[in-house]
């Protein structure tokens, strides 16, 4: 059994993502190309000028290469930016690379679909590198902004 920091246990929600804990489990299905998806379609954080919420759809995908990361680690570190300030293009950028810093998957890209505070809706994107050869890569799925119709 792989020891994890929240997976059966109580955890509160970390009060910002620098002390959200992470946790990586090994990867089932290693030498295996495959790609793992994970959509957070109401993730929220903080505009850093006005400290208004500004809310996105993410979709983070990614190759695993020794490691996987526990779901649970990770909803709680998303859920940690609800109190943190931050552009949506350092709060998107900084999710996908603080995972690829970690977890060292073979590829990994990140979609922010925000959706608009003055009018603008503003999509960041964001990868690791060119994805590995024969990985197949679904669309992520997620319409552009038209406004309510």
């Amino acid at each position: 059994m792989v020891e994890t920091t929240h997976l059966g246990k109580a955890t509160p929600l970390p009060a910002s993502p620098e002390e959200a804990k992470l946790d990586y489990v090994p990867n089932p299905r290693p030498g295996t190309l495959y790609l793992v998806r994970f959509a957070a379609p109401e993730f929220t954080s903080l505009c850093p000028v006005t400290g208004q919420p500004d809310f996105a759809h993410l979709v983070i995908d990614y190759a695993p290469a020794e490691t996987i990361v526990e779901s649970k680690s990770l909803k709680l570190f998303l859920g940690s930016f609800r109190n943190h300030c931050g552009f949506h293009e350092d709060v998107t950028v900084g999710i996908g690379q603080r995972l690829v810093e970690e977890m060292k998957p073979q590829w990994l890209r990140i979609g922010g679909y925000w959706y608009p505070r003055g009018g603008m809706p503003i999509d960041v994107f964001w990868q690791s590198g060119n994805p590995p050869e024969g990985l197949w890569l679904p669309d992520q799925g997620v319409q552009p902004y038209r406004g309510r119709g």
